[in-house]
């Protein structure tokens, strides 16, 4: 891997005791207000809550460690050279394909397949989908990652391999949306707790990280290649519902083909190689 050799090698739980600690807390006033978004106070406090993650990895590496480290942070999250042609094809293609499985995969079964109503509306208004595309990129993708794979994973690494890192992380980052559901308004109250759609929501981050893990130890550690991964998840589940039976059969295949890259690329470094310094697909 290509970590600097003054990395600091200290234990990640620091940031996730942090990152939970004052995330929770603004998750959960933002609950506790009993009003539902947008209004302005649980909206606030959602992305506070958001935002806490990013800024607690970035409060952390500042000041704890040194300017290497603080240099490589920020040229992972935007050097697109360390993704190179093949592995932006892999980020881009992989959940639009496994969406489209699902879909066609319900049609076959005799249910409803995608559906476009979402899609369609950017096909009589298509620049409204840049603003769009935006949001979904700020809100979520961009903070999250910046720190779950951005500080986390590396260090997580150290101690661990590929594979029990990512379960790890999955767990975690899984566990860290719960107040979401509690928040009036939200996409996840939407789901509702304990419902079906809850179930799966919670099922999926485990084999996305196994995935994402992947793609960043063979993009050469970019962060950035985890940014555009969480926001194809997001970007193509808003614009292709999948109903019924096809989000149970979109989540199988996401389990399938984590259980493939571990099998096809071993579970120690999720690479052809032992060092995590990329590879083609």
């Amino acid at each position: 891997m290509e970590t600097p050799h003054t990395f600091n090698l200290t234990t990640p739980w620091r940031f996730f005791a942090i990152t939970f600690g004052i995330s929770w807390l603004f998750l959960g006033l933002a609950a506790l207000s009993g009003q539902a978004e947008p209004a302005p106070f649980p909206m606030v406090l959602h992305y506070l809550g958001g935002m806490t993650p990013f800024i607690t990895a970035l409060v952390l590496t500042g000041l704890a460690e040194n300017r290497e480290t603080w240099r490589d942070y920020w040229q992972r999250a935007f050097d697109l050279k360390r993704i190179g042609p093949a592995w932006l094809a892999v980020i881009i293609l992989i959940v639009p394909v496994l969406t489209g499985a699902s879909g066609l995969l319900d049609r076959l079964l005799g249910g409803q397949g995608l559906q476009l109503e979402a899609a369609a509306r950017f096909v009589e208004q298509p620049l409204a989908i840049i603003p769009f595309a935006l949001f979904m990129l700020l809100f979520g993708p961009v903070p999250e990652e910046l720190a779950w794979r951005g500080y986390a994973l590396d260090r997580m690494q150290i101690k661990w391999n590929a594979l029990a890192a990512s379960l790890v992380l999955g767990v975690i980052w899984t566990l860290w949306h719960l107040p979401f559901f509690f928040i009036k308004g939200s996409y996840q109250h939407g789901l509702g707790v304990g419902t079906l759609s809850f179930w799966l929501f919670m099922l999926d981050k485990v084999p996305q990280t196994i995935l994402m893990t992947w793609i960043y130890n063979n993009t050469r550690r970019s962060t950035l290649s985890a940014i555009l991964f969480h926001f194809m998840v997001n970007f193509v589940g808003e614009l292709f519902a999948l109903p019924g039976y096809a989000e149970v059969y979109y989540i199988a295949f996401w389990i399938v083909a984590a259980i493939a890259v571990v099998l096809v690329w071993g579970p120690e470094t999720l690479t052809r190689s032992h060092d995590k310094t990329g590879s083609t697909p």
